[in-house]
Order: C-alpha cells, then structure tokens, then sequence
C-alpha cells in the first residue's frame, strides 16, 4: 500500500507541474519550429505512397509558411474541423440541458429504476448521459449516491457506479454524440495527410462505442455489488451525513409539468426522426450517394447526424421547456444558447492553439515524413495490428494520467500516429477507437481529471472521512479492470475484424497508386521510393504489408 501511495503522490506531483493545455500548445508548437528547421536543414524526406509525391520537410519559419501563419490565421482557426462541429452541437445541446430536459431524463431514468437492476440502471445511464456533457457528472453521480441510499445500499457503492459509469465508461455510448464529433473530426485532417479524399462521418465508432457499454455495463455490476459495496460495509443511515437541499429534491419523483415536458420532447426526437428516415428513403435524397460503392452508399447521411443531434437537441429542448414551463418565449431559448457558448469559452481558447498546431504540422511536412517513415520501421519488425493499437492505447492511459482534455491529447498524437497506421493498413476510425478507450479507462484513477475534487466533494457529503486515497482506491478496481477489458475488446476487433461503424471497418487499403514502404538503409529518416507496383496490402490480421 505505502508503494502505490507513492506511486500516485509521484504522479500527482508531476501532474500539477504541467502546464495548462492551452500553454502545452504552445511549447508543442515552439518545439515543433524548431524540429522543422532541422529537418529542413538536413533534408528529412519520404515518399507519399497515395499520390506518390515526394515530400520534403519545410522549415516553419520560410516566408511561405510565416505568411500562413500571419495572415491566415483567422482561417486557420475557423478551418479547425472540431471546433464548427462542437458549435453546431452546442447551440442544439445546449437548449436541452438549460431547459432542464437532460436532468428530468437522467432524474426519470434512476428513480423508476427497479433496485434489483439498480445497478446496471446506473451504469447505462452514465454513459449515455455523456450527451449531457458536464450534466453527466453533476446530475447522474451524486444522484446515483441519492438512490442508493434510499433503496438501503450503501451510497458511496452508488457513487462509484455512476462515476465508472460516466468517466471511466466516457468511450462508450448507446448513440454517436459531439464526443465523437469532436474526436473524429480531429481524425479527419490528420487522415487527408496520407489520403487527401479520405472522409470520417459521425457514425464511424458507433459499433464500438456501444460495445463499450456491453463490455464495461457487467463489469462495474459485478465490481460494484461483490467487491465495493462489501468492501465499503454495512451502511446505516442514521449515521449519515445530512442530504443536501438540492439532493432531496432530486430524489423526489417528477412532477406533472416534468412529465408533461419529457412527453412533449420524446415526441419532438420522434417527430424528427422520422423526419430524418423520410428525407433518406425519398427519392433524389441528399443523404443518399447512388453512385458511390454499396459500404459508402450512406456516408452523406452519416455527416448529416451532426445536424441532426444539434436540431433534435434545439426542438427537443424547447418542447420540453414549453411543456415543463422552463421555457417562456423564443428569448428564452436564444438566452441558452448564448449561455452555452459562454460555457465553451475554455475549449474555443484551446481550439486557437490547437488549430495552428495541427496546422504548422501540416505545412511543415513532418507528419506524413514521420508516419511514413515510422511505418517503414514497423514493418521491418513484422509487428501484429493487435499489439500496435494497444500500444496506442497503453499510451493514451498514460498521458491521460497527466493531461485530461480528450481532444489536446488527440490533437497533439493524430498528425502522427493516424497517418502512420493507415500506411500499415489500418482505417483511422479504428486508430481512433484504440485511441478513445486508453483515454477513457484512467479518468478515474488520476486526481488530476477536472471533476475528481468534485467527486470528492460529493462523497464527504456522506462520509467526511473519505479521502483522496480513499476515492482512488475504490476506484483502481474499476480502472484496472477497465484497461484489461480493453485490451481485449481492442484485439478481439482487429482479431476478428468487426465493423466499427456503418460502412466502416478495421482495415484500410491504400488507394493507387501506392508505394512500397522501404525503411532506409542507412536507419535515416528518408523516405521509401520503391515503385508502386511493388505495394501490397495488409490482409487481417497484420500490420505490415
């Protein structure tokens, strides 16, 4: 025990001595400046196996790129793909969450919940509350701590369901939301560095993601009931802290105008749809491609859903509030949508670094150079895509201990790590997947995540004893049973190479023409220049081609 207290004060320590992500950035792109004059000093090249190009690595300091820098700065920004596609979600998501639809549903969900499933109830429920954003852990936690109180079982064991659930479990869902429009839209540009017509819909980890709730759904049952809760002991109520005013009104049940507002939203989502299932199928539809190959046949209605969740998100929103009373006229709703922006503030300042790191990455040439050449080395060890992708995630686990925010992780690692698998014959949406289950299984066990004191707080409300240590150590069963669990889903995927998403798959083959990766001879980091007739594919279950 005295080792790994130790071990988490030595990570807590380095942790808080980091920098904030926006500065991160900063220092990312610094060092980025100053690895392209090298290479541009001594020539770093490789060839681009799609076009067949070759690409040379461009200092970023040439009067070319200082005049993108400079004056296109305000549309490297706005050409950030994540950051019109969080927006658009928001100003629709927004208007659920202020309205209070969000918190009724999640409310509705655990209170009706029979308690000899009130586990898994809990734990399905977290996770798609994820469409909730920050929702998510501030109703669907310290509520699940409210209702397990009431059915006699221990809240700290409800608590730490609904913080797996929500934190741990943030890589799965029942349906595609802005996290994995943000997520995908980061993987799009760094795809189009190989494939400049490579294209990510919204829907490319939907398989996935609700295999996560299958998987991690029976493990944080089993965890919760057979070793946290006995762990915790026996919970008596007369010996617990006082609930607050906000909790015993959430632990009552809901009132006419809630139900009457969930009616009216449940018929809007329906209403739309239907809609949405209409336009599809009517002929001439625009989210249908008749000329494209059958798996790509839908993909316009796949980038649609980004549209689609932010208008059901708006509609559903305002009929809730109109039929719960929340809502009274038109200004209402432009009010949430200007408070959800506000809210925003924070990753629209990250976004700005980010954006121009990706960015200089790009115009530097270093990525692709990187992939290619990275790829080449992989290749010679003969690795299987299995290991790899769990490397991606084993890494991912890592830095997440350190750094929170999903998508500065991402930005960072995408320009590189995408462009490289996809040259050894795996799709970017699976690259992505690895990616999202090493972030999400480590939230809980780092103080570090931005809700952790939060949940702390939530749990001193029951028991002032329980502590940091406390809170990491009931939470480590689940993360370490969480990594294992993805290990395995990761394997099992590119193993038996199941579908990802609509129309989307584990392997990626390159389109012609390609080249030949060639790792140089002399362990430099030019690039390969065999011909492209010498390309191979790689079939399931390798990496190299």
């Amino acid at each position: 025990m005295a080792i790994g207290t130790r071990i988490l004060n030595g990570v807590e320590r380095i942790g808080n001595k980091l920098p904030d992500p926006v500065f991160l950035f900063l220092w990312l792109i610094l060092g980025l400046i100053a690895l392209s004059l090298v290479g541009a000093g001594l020539g770093w090249s490789a060839v681009n196996p799609v076009t067949g190009d070759t690409l040379q690595a461009q200092s970023l300091l040439s009067p070319e790129n200082l005049e993108r820098l400079f004056i296109g700065m305000p549309s490297t920004l706005a050409d950030f793909p994540p950051l019109g596609i969080v927006i658009t979600i928001i100003y629709g998501a927004s208007v659920a969450e202020r309205t209070g639809l969000f918190g009724t549903a999640i409310r509705g969900a655990l209170l009706n919940a029979p308690k000899s499933i009130l586990t898994p109830v809990v734990v399905i429920t977290g996770m798609v509350s994820h469409h909730a954003s920050d929702a998510s852990y501030v109703v669907v936690i310290p509520l699940a701590a409210v209702i397990f109180a009431a059915a006699g079982r221990h809240p700290l064991a409800g608590l730490a369901a609904g913080f797996a659930a929500v934190s741990g479990g943030y890589a799965g869902n029942l349906f595609p939301g802005a996290s994995d429009a943000l997520i995908l839209g980061i993987t799009e540009p760094a795809a189009r560095l190989i494939d400049p017509s490579y294209s990510v819909n919204i829907a490319g980890n939907w398989f996935f993601i609700v295999g996560v709730v299958v998987v991690f759904t029976p493990i944080i049952w089993f965890l919760t009931d057979r070793i946290i809760e006995p762990r915790l002991g026996a919970w008596t109520p007369s010996a617990a802290a006082p609930v607050s005013e906000a909790e015993a009104e959430e632990k009552k049940g809901l009132t006419r105008e809630e139900k009457r507002g969930l009616l009216w939203a449940g018929l809007a989502i329906v209403g739309m749809i239907g809609l949405w299932t209409l336009v599809t199928f009517l002929p001439g539809s625009p989210f249908v491609d008749p000329e494209a190959e059958p798996a790509q046949r839908f993909n316009p209605l796949y980038k649609s859903l980004v549209a689609f969740f932010a208008t059901t998100f708006f509609l559903a929103g305002g009929a809730y509030g109109a039929g719960a009373g929340t809502v009274k006229s038109h200004r209402d709703m432009v009010r949430m949508m200007v408070e959800g922006i506000a809210q925003l503030a924070p990753y629209i300042v990250l976004a700005f670094f980010a954006a121009h790191f990706v960015a200089m990455f790009n115009w530097s040439g270093l990525g692709p150079i990187l992939a290619v050449n990275a790829a080449a080395g992989l290749q010679t060890l003969d690795v299987p895509a299995p290991l790899l992708l769990i490397v991606v995630l084993l890494v991912s686990c890592f830095f997440d201990l350190f750094i929170g925010s999903a998508s500065a992780k991402w930005s960072a690692l995408a320009p590189v790590v995408v462009p490289m698998f996809m040259l050894l014959g795996i799709s970017p949406e699976m690259t992505t997947a690895a990616y999202r289950m090493g972030d999400s299984v480590t939230n809980i066990a780092t103080p570090l995540m931005s809700y952790f004191p939060l949940i702390l707080a939530f749990a001193q409300r029951w028991d002032p004893k329980f502590g940091l240590g406390s809170l990491m150590s009931t939470m480590l069963p689940y993360a370490g049973c969480f990594l294992l669990a993805g290990v395995l889903m990761i394997a099992a995927w590119v193993t038996f190479d199941l579908p990802l998403g609509p129309g989307v798959g584990v392997y990626y083959e390159l389109p012609e023409p390609a080249t030949a990766l060639q790792a140089p001879a002399d362990g430099g980091i030019s690039g390969p220049v065999a011909p492209p007739e010498a390309a191979a594919v790689a079939g399931p279950g390798v990496a190299s081609r």
